[in-house]
């Protein structure tokens, strides 16, 4: 690893220089996800590089890079060749980024440049407006994802055991036809919306605000989330433990599948931890109220907690089939808050805070979540540290 810190967990919003845009379009979505989980984005000349004290910093004069603090660059063309690769960053300026080295003081040379190091996923099918993503890691159970971006408010999202081309497969996930819906805006529009993606090689989280807001103000920036990949498995060894959530139905004010706010509905896993049969459905489970969105539970009461000010989270679990049946395992790197006023101190937009206690030499970041145009959202957040994965 060229970095002397975990690269691992890497994230990407829209507000980014040079991301792509998510409108109500056919295909923006695809655009989006091939940015972050194939590509990359946001391609940087360095103009000089010096390294002093145990960090690097890459200076240009062609204006702010797409790089914000916490997330993870893909450095190429360097003289130092351990330089070369990906770099978490720590402290950004309009005309510099920064990160750690173990390297010894000195210039850098070489033709240098660097942008936004995507997941390491792979585009395994394509079609007109539609992708078969499938992550590359060996450790992963590699699901087959289906994104079918033909319409222009929302795709439609299947999980495959495997397939043979872009449209057909076996094992699917849900089981609803179709897929899942993930939404972008109401209709068909030219204007683009905000986005969060927040993922490592073997799952990830997309979040859009698709009342067509920025997150600005309560009602327009609350988000949807969804996630596909692996749980972090309680049964050793689990080849089965594939996730895909989405809405249920065709309403850009569908909340169902939301792991920040909703419960039993729009969560899918690939087959039950014995290994038999089909996909089934889970269900979601934290400490806190089922059906409260995070950051608007009262269960923990308000924050900052009075006896200690602090921030409540709880991981976010999913259920082996039905409730009865106890969790399967955790969706990784997302938190679940069940205290109530957390909006007011954290904001809408996307927010970096520095954990303490467990959460030392941790980031987290936050973004507002909950059902589309309601003004009573609540709080994601995200450890965007890393790893995830023991």
């Amino acid at each position: 690893m060229a970095s002397p810190v975990d690269t691992s967990v890497k994230h990407f919003y829209s507000a980014m220089a040079g991301s792509p845009g998510l409108s109500g379009a056919a295909g923006t979505l695809i655009a989006a996800l091939d940015a972050c989980l194939i590509s990359g984005f946001g391609a940087k000349a360095v103009d000089s590089a010096v390294i002093s004290g145990g960090v690097c910093r890459m200076s240009f004069a062609s204006g702010a890079s797409a790089a914000k603090r916490e997330v993870v660059i893909l450095v190429s063309g360097a003289s130092h060749a351990a330089l070369n690769g990906e770099q978490k960053v720590t402290a950004v300026a309009t005309g510099w980024v920064e990160f750690k080295t173990d390297l010894p003081d000195g210039s850098v040379t070489g033709s240098i440049s660097f942008k936004l190091a995507p997941l390491g996923w792979e585009k395994v099918y394509t079609g007109t407006n539609k992708a078969v993503y499938r992550p590359l890691d060996p450790a992963s159970t590699r699901p087959y994802i289906r994104v079918d971006d033909t319409n222009a408010a929302w795709a439609r999202v299947q999980m495959f055991e495997s397939m043979t081309d872009v449209d057909t497969g076996v094992g699917v996930s849900p089981s609803q036809s179709g897929g899942w819906y993930w939404h972008k805006l109401p209709g068909a529009t030219s204007a683009s919306t905000y986005w969060l993606l927040v993922g490592d090689s073997r799952g990830f989280y997309f979040l859009n605000s698709p009342y067509g807001g920025t997150p600005t103000t309560q009602v327009g920036g609350i988000a949807i989330s969804r996630y596909v990949g692996d749980l972090n498995s309680f049964r050793s060894g689990d080849a089965w433990c594939a996730v895909l959530t989405g809405a249920t139905s065709t309403g850009y004010y569908e909340s169902s599948g939301c792991l920040f706010t909703m419960s039993s509905e729009g969560y899918a896993i690939m087959r039950a931890s014995h290994g038999l049969g089909a996909a089934i459905s889970t269900f979601r489970q934290v400490f806190g109220a089922a059906s409260s969105p995070s950051g608007a539970d009262s269960t923990g009461g308000n924050f900052p907690s009075r006896a200690d000010n602090g921030l409540r989270l709880s991981e976010i679990l999913l259920t082996d089939g039905a409730a009865v049946n106890g969790p399967r395992g955790v969706v990784p790197g997302a938190y679940h808050c069940p205290q109530s006023g957390v909006t007011a101190a954290f904001g809408v937009d996307v927010a970096l805070t520095p954990g303490t206690a467990q959460f030392a030499g941790k980031t987290l970041l936050s973004m507002a979540t909950g059902a589309p145009g309601n003004t009573t959202g609540g709080i994601g957040f995200f450890d965007v540290t890393g790893p995830w994965r023991s």
